[in-house]
């Protein structure tokens, strides 16, 4: 995401405080901060697939993602 992007997120959430927002603008904010969640999500993953997990007995295993709990 784009600096300019952030910066536009940070504000518009200032003056929902101050003096309210339009329809449009929280649109434009809704729609900005589904693109913050999902890059930063998309970032996490790729890190989380860089980790390995060292056993007592030396060897590694790359971290599995857990089952949805049921």
């Amino acid at each position: 995401m784009k600096k300019s992007d952030i910066d536009r997120i940070n504000e518009l959430a200032r003056k929902k405080k101050t003096v309210g927002l339009t329809e449009g603008e929280l649109e434009e904010q809704k729609r900005l901060r589904r693109v913050y969640i999902d890059e930063f999500k998309e970032n996490l993953r790729a890190t989380l697939d860089q980790v390995y997990i060292e056993r007592e007995d030396g060897s590694y295993e790359k971290l599995q993602k857990k089952p949805p709990l049921n």
